[in-house]
């Protein structure tokens, strides 16, 4: 059964940590404020820092279906909205011409109805039935072009799609639309004055360190506490590609498969690439680099630091 939405920030918060998302007030409020005014929200950030999960965890919270539309270059109308069913078309035409049917109009409104009507993520999305309407993930946008951009702005501001042989389609309720994206490239500002924007940071020390006690509660608490500092270390370091939560918390599960209750060179050297996705990064750690923040963040665990 569709579970009412949120009618504060705390519920809102605490609608997320029940699904195991921890979540800070600043996204917890442009969240509520997404699902009391309807509005689309823009989420903004590094990769793996968690904007798509938001989406999955909405769509579970709030018992609704999630439709993810997975963006790419070269993504058009025809793989986001629509297309027709061309070979059953086809095949309809052929039994209407050896029936001896010949009427063009006939054939027309037959062939291009909801029968042959292939409904993709984002008409799917206007379709949702009314008090259930789905969680719409429109993930990384960046990777399209700014005629997909155009496109969409019909959809954000007016819930309504235009198939030119059926007309105007309208959602009966707006969806709940998340857009995600990595800023590979700058979004058009027409696209995100629909929308309520936030930018997802990495996590402080802390509320990474509850994430990984939710997501991966077998992992040791030393072991815990001190990956998720090596990796705030990380983080500050002039590295090609920053580690992201996702990719904390596949470590800390990779290390609790290795038996580890503590951090020591062997095992970060060992594993280094669930955490870091490109060779010149492990490189850098590997000519000496590891020793010397293991044996810092392990002074300032000690000290309270």
């Amino acid at each position: 059964m569709t579970r009412a939405l949120p009618d504060t920030i705390d519920a809102t918060v605490s609608l997320l940590e029940a699904e195991g998302y921890v979540a800070d007030r600043a996204l917890a409020t442009v969240l509520f404020l997404s699902l009391r005014m309807k509005r689309p929200i823009f989420l903004e950030g590094e990769a793996g820092v968690g904007k798509t999960e938001i989406a999955k965890v909405l769509a579970s919270a709030l018992d609704r279906p999630l439709i993810r539309l997975q963006c790419y270059e070269g993504l058009d109308v025809s793989s986001a909205l629509y297309e027709w069913n061309y070979a059953a078309q086809m095949i309809e035409i052929r039994l209407r011409e050896a029936s001896g049917d010949t009427s063009r109009d006939a054939a027309r409104s037959e062939i291009f109805s909801n029968e042959f009507l292939i409904r993709r993520p984002i008409l799917q999305a206007m379709e949702g039935e009314p008090g259930r309407a789905p969680v719409l993930l429109i993930d990384e946008l960046d990777r399209t072009d700014e005629a997909f951009e155009a496109f969409l702005l019909e959809v954000l501001a007016d819930n309504q799609v235009t198939i030119p042989e059926l007309g105007t389609i309208r959602a009966p309720e707006p969806p709940i639309v998340v857009i995600t994206t990595n800023r590979t490239r700058e979004i058009h500002d027409a696209l995100k004055r629909r929308c309520l924007y936030h930018w997802v940071d990495y996590p402080e020390a802390d509320r990474e360190l509850e994430i990984v006690r939710r997501k991966a509660p077998r992992a040791n608490a030393d072991l815990s506490r001190e990956l998720v500092a090596f990796v705030q270390e990380l983080r500050q370091r002039d590295l090609f590609k920053a580690p992201g939560v996702a990719e904390t918390i596949d470590w800390a599960n990779a290390l609790t498969e290795l038996d580890a209750v503590a951090l020591d060179p062997r095992h970060v050297s060992d594993t280094l690439g669930v955490l870091l996705k490109y060779q010149d990064d492990i490189e850098k750690l590997q000519q000496g680099e590891t020793t010397k923040i293991l044996d810092q963040i392990k002074r300032d665990l000690e000290t309270g630091g």
